[in-house]
């Protein structure tokens, strides 16, 4: 049987992920945090918290993964959750100032590492790149049933 013509590009586009991850991972570690506990502390950077549901939807990380990360963070104290404001049922997580101060720090070197991956690149590569990766997620949103 023929190998169907997209399976070479999920490949790739599965490969490019995961040498992201990888890259991404290896500076995360020498700061002490995971991807999952980078995202949750970058997302929450300059921001005066989020719920939990906001902080899953603006995260990479699934609604049973995210509570034992924000656990981790809070037992290294750089989050803390407090109560909502308008909704006793509900709490914020925020960065503590400990949280804070690492997001100061961590944020713009985890962006300078990153950058340098991509210091090949030209602004017309990044369209490139941008117009096909926006495509592709279309057209698998477009396949929903």
């Amino acid at each position: 049987m023929a190998e169907e013509p997209f399976l070479p590009s999920v490949r790739e586009l599965v490969r490019c992920y995961q040498a992201l991850e990888a890259y991404s991972a290896a500076h995360l570690r020498t700061v002490g945090l995971t991807p999952a506990q980078f995202d949750i502390v970058a997302t929450l950077g300059n921001t005066p918290g989020m719920t939990p549901k906001e902080l899953g939807e603006k995260t990479l990380i699934t609604k049973g993964t995210l509570t034992g990360v924000v656990d981790r963070l809070a037992a290294k104290g750089l989050v803390r959750r407090v109560a909502h404001n308008s909704d006793g049922r509900s709490q914020i997580v925020q960065l503590t100032k400990k949280g804070e101060t690492l997001f100061t720090k961590v944020f713009p070197a985890h962006l300078a590492h990153v950058k340098r991956a991509f210091a090949s690149f030209t602004a017309a590569d990044y369209f490139q790149i941008e117009a096909a990766l926006r495509q592709l997620r279309e057209a698998f949103e477009s396949a929903k049933d």
